[in-house]
């Protein structure tokens, strides 16, 4: 069991004045993957906006303790740089500005360092050959023009760049053909390492079967009603949620 780095106790959030989490107790510590599956509208994108502290959303009761300091006041940027990364579910397309040049200054923001070009360029190129996307794909333009399992390799290839302790994937796999979902899998496998974590939203069982995550969270009406293992995910595949909901 690893240090703890994620501890979450009562979280109450609302969204333009609508309670969406209505008490949210959630631990992960160093190494752990965790999945969180839930309904539609249960509040599960809510959660890590809230974690990564949008200020769309905003926390009404509760703590987010992250690597034993308290964020709540922090800034999405701030946070950022204590190694908090989020993916988004529908990444934004980036004209004049090219896949190498954005990791290059989101490296830069979030370390408070800029390295110089030959030596990032070098690093990318390691990180492009580990998650097996060709070198090509930095000189194009953000997200212009790429599949849906482009956008979402970009993301992983970010995550491997920024290096976070703590990595939220909101729904990475939606949309994704199997062929993507592995793909997407492997990458998030090979950068998972003793000192840092994944939490991962997914309304699918098969990024699972890849990722084999530690802990899987039902979360119904804005709170976690069940923590289980990978089967929990295979029950939902096979039953839905209604039982579930009947604990919410």
């Amino acid at each position: 069991m690893g240090k703890k780095l994620l501890e979450i106790n009562n979280l109450k959030a609302e969204v333009e004045g609508n309670e969406i989490l209505k008490g949210v107790d959630l631990e992960i510590r160093k190494g752990e993957i965790h999945a969180i599956m839930g309904p539609n509208g249960a509040g599960k994108s809510t959660l890590v906006n809230t974690i990564m502290g949008h200020p769309k959303y905003v926390v009404s009761a509760g703590d987010i303790i992250f690597d034993g300091k308290k964020i709540n006041d922090l800034k999405v940027d701030e946070r950022a740089r204590r190694g908090i990364f989020m993916s988004f579910q529908y990444p934004e397309e980036i004209q004049g500005i090219t896949v190498e040049n954005f990791l290059r200054n989101a490296k830069a923001a979030v370390t408070g360092k800029k390295s110089g070009i030959l030596a990032f360029r070098r690093a990318l190129k390691e990180k492009l050959k580990l998650l097996k996307i060709d070198d090509s794909y930095a000189k194009r333009y953000l997200n212009v023009g790429f599949s849906g399992g482009e956008k979402k390799k970009n993301e992983i290839l970010q995550m491997a760049v920024l290096e976070p302790k703590l990595a939220m994937l909101d729904e990475t796999d939606s949309g994704l053909d199997v062929d993507a979902v592995r793909i997407v899998s492997e990458g998030v496998s090979k950068l998972r390492t003793e000192d840092n974590s994944v939490l991962i939203i997914t309304h699918h069982n098969n990024i699972l079967e890849y990722l084999k995550p530690d802990y899987v969270h039902i979360l119904v009406n804005g709170k976690i009603v069940k923590t289980g293992d990978a089967s929990l995910a295979e029950e939902i595949e096979e039953n839905g949620y209604d039982k579930f909901k009947a604990l919410a």
